[in-house]
């Protein structure tokens, strides 16, 4: 089952990567639960560094506090894993990168810390597109694994979405050849 998974968020890496290869557009990761998963999808597609600018992997609230601008206060009276919290990551990636697109996670991957309110497997998304914030929030069966697997698929396949959707509206030009290619192409 967990190959099957793997081969999914493979796929939806490469795809990622195939719609922002030459676009000069990069993508940034603020993640918790999944402790740097998607940033690791991401980079093992050959090429990645064209697309990929950085991850932040803020587990601790202190870390989401200092590295991405979250509100203490937004700690305090929504809790690390809310629509509040998962926004402000999203946003503080993209203030604090070169990337267009961003997208946080949030959640709780068990087999402990849940609440009846937030039950284990509860993770929350933001997606952001040049400073525009959209927002998710899924319940996943299974494991630490297998919730971690799900959040990194859902946060790939969110960002696919966002990037197709903006590039059917916003023009991107080709990217821009070198002197020493640009006389490979002529001769």
């Amino acid at each position: 089952m967990y190959e099957v998974k793997r081969a999914a968020i493979t796929g939806l890496a490469e795809t990622l990567g195939g719609l922002l290869e030459g676009k000069h557009l990069f993508v940034a990761t603020a993640e918790s639960c999944t402790g740097g998963g998607i940033a690791e999808a991401i980079t093992s597609v050959d090429g990645s560094s064209k697309w990929f600018d950085r991850a932040f992997v803020s587990y601790s609230n202190e870390s989401k506090r200092a590295m991405l601008s979250v509100k203490v206060t937004s700690i305090k009276k929504f809790g690390a894993v809310s629509e509040r919290v998962v926004k402000e990551m999203a946003l503080g990636a993209f203030k604090k990168s070169d990337a267009a697109f961003t997208v946080a996670v949030s959640g709780i991957a068990g087999p402990s810390g849940g609440t009846d309110e937030k039950p284990v497997g509860t993770v929350w998304f933001a997606w952001c597109v040049e400073g525009e914030v959209e927002s998710a929030v899924m319940c996943f069966p299974g494991d630490r694994t297998a919730v971690r697997m799900g959040a990194t698929t859902i946060a790939l396949q969110g960002l696919v979405t966002r990037v197709q959707r903006w590039l059917e509206t916003n023009e991107v030009e080709d990217e821009i050849l070198s002197v020493g290619e640009l006389e490979d192409v002529v001769q």
